[in-house]
């Protein structure tokens, strides 16, 4: 236990520390400031905006920002869809894989990549050929990062800059993201998991006799530069269908540990990137801290719950072996807690093990994570511009209890803002809530669930909030390959992925627009400790009990029962 805590306070130390010039060095990249970089990635910059006829100097509205956000998102769903489909006459198939069958799971799929959620209802390793796991996924998973953090720099230059209706070029915004930030991160994250035993082949799987004298083929691919921006970029998707828990892919406590941190950095780093951008470092702090405080009470809400165990299992002898089922012994029990949180903190989707196997009250705080609207770090750039929802709703109450109109940044939250940040939080909630309950009763909806009672509503519950807030990760227990699942959870992908990118966006266009208000003295300051626990209140009271009566019926009432002796 000792062992566990001393490894979560390294890893908020070391989280805290790298994002700091991390986000310095993001600012920089987005205000067209000298880095380190641009005598080789300038010349880079320039090639594809010449073969794709941008023009860096042209900014747009918040309009045009969405429309090519919308654009380019269809684009990369064709683009997927057409390579699964044509991936038995494609070239680095070792496997003679064929097209990926059905069409409904290959839509889904191209949906699920195409909006950083990377939700896999299938095996990567016996459904995925080489090349599609390249040139279709792993493409997807910069891209759709990328996409993310252009859409938060856009939300950033909103509120910094003054009369105007521009807030960037998507495309530039796009292009820097993904070759000044993820890929850098992305190479130095590969080279070290290669340099620890992560996989990185293009041979053919492997034939082996095992001691038994059975015979075995073991899959190979490229798999360390696909996890690095899986993890990097938030993605998700795993080559293996068990993920981070695969030895190939999370070979050693320290990789666990490297893959872990390497989940936030970028989230975390927005966040500081903000502070620099509008000229005030402790917005950026205080938001930091919210972010962080939320991550702490649930990392010790889902340990001391695995701590405990199931007390089923230790009357019948098994009390020290309760806390890990589903788990990986080199993991241990410390280990698996804080991959499942920080994964599900982050909108990231990777395991590295079975949440369906969590206790009841260990799976309810992943689950309820994303439920929150993916503002706990959230996904690359996601995260930032989903807390910031939270932060005008903060800001307009402190506004209206103090009599004031409310300000935020030297920016008037206005009801056209309100309105924007509003829908933003309820279009996720309800289409988490709406979906679920309709699975719930429905026959092929109840037909997939794999345990009946309050766990089975928990498996569909996380589904839905899953593919809502673009996460990814799953109970494992549902059988989401089927025609019902694919087809829903693509649609609860779109919503949760455009439902909110587009009102933040038109908040993004209506702050540049605004003039900036000097602080007096009767402006509230968002940029100190008090703020943060503010924050806090607000995302648990409106983002968290919003669910409080499902969760009631899934994993509170599965907790007493487990306590009470009730199995299934």
């Amino acid at each position: 236990m000792a062992h566990d805590i001393i490894t979560f306070i390294i890893f908020m130390v070391m989280l805290t520390a790298l994002s700091l010039p991390l986000g310095k060095y993001i600012d920089d990249v987005f205000s067209f400031r000298k880095t380190f970089l641009d005598l080789v990635l300038k010349p880079l910059e320039r090639l594809i905006y010449r073969l794709t006829l941008v023009r860096m100097d042209e900014e747009m509205n918040w309009k045009g920002y969405a429309l090519a956000v919308i654009c380019f998102s269809v684009m990369k769903l064709i683009f997927v869809y057409a390579i699964e489909e044509l991936q038995a006459i494609l070239p680095f198939n070792p496997a003679c894989l064929g097209a990926v069958k059905p069409w409904h799971l290959a839509l889904n799929t191209a949906v699920s990549f195409m909006t950083n959620t990377n939700w896999q209802a299938y095996a990567g390793e016996t459904t995925m050929s080489c090349f599609t796991q390249m040139g279709a996924l792993t493409v997807q998973q910069f891209v759709s990062a990328a996409a993310g953090i252009a859409v938060a720099i856009a939300l950033m230059r909103g509120f910094s800059r003054k009369q105007t209706d521009r807030i960037g070029n998507f495309w530039v915004d796009m292009t820097r993201a993904a070759l000044w930030i993820c890929l850098p991160l992305c190479i130095i994250l590969t080279l070290i998991l290669v340099s620890q035993g992560v996989i990185q082949s293009l041979q053919p799987n492997l034939h082996v006799i095992t001691a038994e004298g059975n015979e075995q083929f073991i899959p190979m691919g490229p798999l360390a530069s696909m996890l690095s921006i899986t993890l990097i970029g938030t993605n998700g998707g795993g080559f293996f269908n068990a993920n981070s828990a695969h030895p190939f892919a999370n070979p050693t406590p320290f990789t666990n540990f490297i893959e872990v941190l390497s989940i936030l950095l970028i989230s975390a780093a927005l966040v500081i990137a903000y502070g620099h951008m509008v000229g005030d470092r402790r917005q950026g702090y205080a938001i930091l801290g919210a972010m962080m405080i939320l991550l702490m009470i649930s990392l010790s809400g889902t340990y001391a719950s695995e701590l405990h165990g199931n007390p089923l299992l230790a009357s019948l002898g098994l009390e020290g072996h309760t806390a890990m089922e589903g788990k990986e012994v080199r993991f241990g029990m410390g280990g698996s807690s804080l991959f499942a949180v920080v994964t599900t903190s982050a909108s990231c989707g990777a395991v590295n093990c079975m949440h369906d196997s969590l206790t009841p009250l260990g799976g309810l705080f992943p689950m309820l994570l994303i439920m929150m609207g993916e503002c706990v770090f959230g996904g690359v750039g996601a995260g930032f511009y989903s807390m910031i929802e939270f932060v005008i709703l903060t800001v307009f109450i402190i506004g209206l209890m103090v009599g004031r109109t409310p300000e935020y940044v030297g920016k008037k939250i206005e009801a056209g803002d309100m309105k924007m940040a509003v829908i933003a939080v309820l279009i996720p909630s309800v289409t988490i809530l709406l979906f679920s309950a309709i699975s719930s009763v429905a026959a092929p909806g109840v037909s997939s669930i794999s345990n009946p009672g309050p766990h089975g509503l928990s498996q569909i519950l996380y589904a839905f909030a899953s593919t809502t807030g673009n996460n990814g990760s799953a109970f494992a227990g549902l059988n989401a390959n089927t025609v019902y699942y694919n087809l829903l959870t693509s649609l609860a992908m779109l919503i949760g992925r455009f439902g909110v990118m587009i009102p933040m966006l038109a908040i993004a266009g209506n702050m540049a627009s605004k003039k900036r208000i000097p602080e007096s003295r009767g402006t509230f300051s968002t940029k100190g400790a008090f703020f943060s626990l503010l924050l806090v209140g607000m995302v648990l009271i409106v983002g968290a009990l919003t669910f409080f009566p499902a969760l009631m019926l899934g994993p509170v009432l599965e907790h007493m029962q487990m306590q009470a002796g009730v199995t299934y």
